[in-house]
């Protein structure tokens, strides 16, 4: 795959061409979250949403950094004006990833800090070295988190374990964040990498367009009520048996017993 830009670039697993890792390359600043690295991250969300051949996707920063943060030296002379247009943008990148219709692991080395845990927590699932540090700091700068962090954190951990992080500003260790549901995996630091694409490497071959329907159905049930999400969840299920998954999914399993089918993704 090639380069998305200057900071960002969508690669394929060399031992495992159907996942695709969205690499954040900007060293100098351990990976801190500018406008450009923005806007690249939510290139980089488009390409591997609509890329047949991509049926999984790690987001990595790094053996350094996942992402230490928003870059605050860019921010930090914004008006009230231009922070609603920066804001609306750093929103809309990181949704982007979160509606990537494909199991999404990030894998987090170093620090995931402010806007970095805010992109982690767009991932379905979150693989942490045991030297990783996470949390949303802003509230040290006299702000808030403005990336999804009082909304996506809460939904993760609970609305109590989420006051406390962002009303202290504090950093969590990779194994209380293990512990409060924050990260679901925590490995050797050199293990981070390998462990996040074994994870999502499991998916790869299962049926795309049910996964698809299943990360849809779970996240959007989250937003809403009980009734209206069993609605979203019954509409997938029964659009589901358009398929040719479901159809080689049951066949199989009549024919030969579960667990054993051959998905085309289709």
């Amino acid at each position: 795959m090639d380069n998305v830009g200057e900071f960002v670039r969508v690669e394929s697993d060399p031992e495992n061409p159907a996942v695709a890792v969205i690499r954040i390359d900007r060293p100098k600043a351990l990976n801190a979250l500018n406008g450009r690295v923005t806007e690249e991250i939510a290139e980089a969300a488009a390409r591997v949403s609509v890329d047949d051949s991509v049926r999984a996707v790690v987001l990595y920063g790094g053996e350094r950094a996942f992402v230490a943060g928003a870059d605050i030296k860019e921010m930090a002379e914004l008006t009230h004006a231009a922070m609603l247009e920066y804001s609306r943008a750093l929103q809309n990148a990181l949704t982007a990833v979160a509606r990537i219709p494909k199991p999404v692991v990030a894998a987090i080395s170093g620090y995931a800090l402010g806007g970095g845990c805010e992109l982690a927590l767009c991932a379905d699932f979150r693989v942490a070295g045991v030297k990783a540090r996470l949390g949303q700091p802003e509230i040290l700068l006299g702000v808030i988190p403005g990336a999804g962090g009082t909304q996506r954190l809460p939904r993760l951990v609970g609305p109590a374990k989420a006051k406390d992080l962002v009303f202290t500003g504090r950093q969590v260790r990779a194994e209380e964040a293990e512990r409060i549901g924050l990260v679901d995996r925590v490995v050797a630091d050199e293990e981070v990498y390998s462990a996040a694409v074994a994870l999502v490497a499991a998916y790869a071959d299962g049926p795309a367009v049910a996964l698809a329907a299943a990360k849809e159905a779970i996240d959007r049930g989250l937003e809403t009520d009980l009734d209206t999400g069993l609605e979203i969840e019954r509409l997938h299920f029964s659009g589901l048996f358009s398929t040719e998954d479901q159809k080689a999914g049951m066949r199989s399993f009549v024919e030969e017993g579960p667990g054993k089918a051959t998905f085309s993704g289709r």
